[in-house]
């Protein structure tokens, strides 16, 4: 099955380190849709979420195994602030991805440093326009008050980088 990533799920590293099936086959663009940052997370942070309205949207497509969705329905949260929906992109086909549920937007919400530099990490290694990601980097953070938790997700982002 096909998978539409647009936030922390977008570079392949990332994705391959929590499914294991997770297959990059390409990348596509949205027209009329714009990625913002502001579906309310567990840890009270924002997280990535696709509106239907805007300039438009970058995507990683990835084939997943059927076993690998159950894992990724969990590491999403679905059913916890994230509905499924199939979107239909013209060279994949359909493709599952996650929506914000309108009770978990909160547009004062911001992104933890980490969690936007995962995002952006991905549209560098995908080769998404420079004006995209500029985008994404313009977008305002903080700090994540919890050390360990920032520690631990700093270092995936470092390992990302690196390409391990």
């Amino acid at each position: 099955m096909h998978y539409a990533a647009y936030g922390s799920n977008l570079h392949p590293l990332r994705l391959g380190r929590r499914l294991s099936s997770a297959e990059l086959i390409g990348t596509s663009f949205m027209d009329g849709w714009s990625l913002h940052f502001h579906k309310r997370g567990k840890d009270e942070s924002g997280k990535c979420n696709i509106i239907n309205s805007g300039e438009g949207v970058f995507l990683a497509i990835y084939e997943i195994s059927r076993h690998n969705k159950q894992t990724l329905d969990r590491i999403e949260g679905l059913g916890f602030g994230y509905s499924e929906r199939t979107l239909t992109i013209p060279e994949f086909d359909h493709c599952v991805t996650y929506i914000a549920d309108d009770t978990h937007i909160d547009e004062s919400l911001v992104p933890y440093d980490w969690y936007k530099e995962l995002v952006l990490v991905g549209a560098i290694k995908l080769g998404f326009p420079e004006s995209y990601r500029n985008q994404i980097n313009a977008v305002a953070t903080r700090q994540d008050p919890d050390p360990v938790r920032r520690a631990e997700r700093w270092s995936v982002v470092e390992i990302i980088r690196a390409g391990f």
